[in-house]
């Protein structure tokens, strides 16, 4: 089976330093979790300590690898029929979602996303197939999107279920 066409814009480079921190945070999470137990408490020692070192190199291989990996992969696009993603570092998924299946659009702005000028807007859609989710997009960006979205959805015909 061929794979459909990527969409046309990538997202903004800001996201790998998105991806690379939240990753960096969940690792620390991570080491906090294993090696305070392991020092408070001794008959757990080694067994917390080889753990913190197991899944320590494996997560932290992730957190390296995967921002760059993700920004090669991640694509967006808005047409004047439908918004287009895809998106994964592991899997890959594509998403279409035609604009008369859109129900509501939204921009994301987390603590991170405001450090880094980005955003993350979401399309919901009429369908059980769930929502497409396009991270790291610019935030003026994000902001000319949801409202070219939510404008072009009132214009076309169709009830959005």
């Amino acid at each position: 089976m061929e794979e459909p066409r990527a969409p046309r814009h990538r997202i903004d480079p800001r996201a790998r330093w998105y991806w690379l921190i939240n990753g960096a945070l969940g690792f620390v999470m991570t080491m906090a979790v294993l090696i305070v137990p392991a020092v408070v408490w001794e008959p757990i020692r080694f067994w917390f300590l080889l753990a913190a070192a197991v899944l320590g190199t494996i997560e932290l291989v992730v957190v390296l690898v995967s921002p760059f990996v993700r920004y090669r992969v991640h694509r967006w696009e808005a047409s004047g029929t439908a918004v287009y993603a895809k998106s994964g570092w592991i899997s890959r998924e594509w998403s279409v979602a035609p604009l008369s299946r859109i129900q509501s659009v939204k921009a994301k702005r987390n603590p991170l996303h405001q450090l880094l000028g980005l955003a993350q807007v979401k399309v919901t859609t009429a369908s059980a197939y769930g929502d497409i989710v396009i991270e790291g997009l610019d935030h003026e960006l994000a902001e000319r999107l949801v409202a070219e979205l939510t404008e072009a959805t009132e214009h076309t015909v169709g009830d959005a279920t």
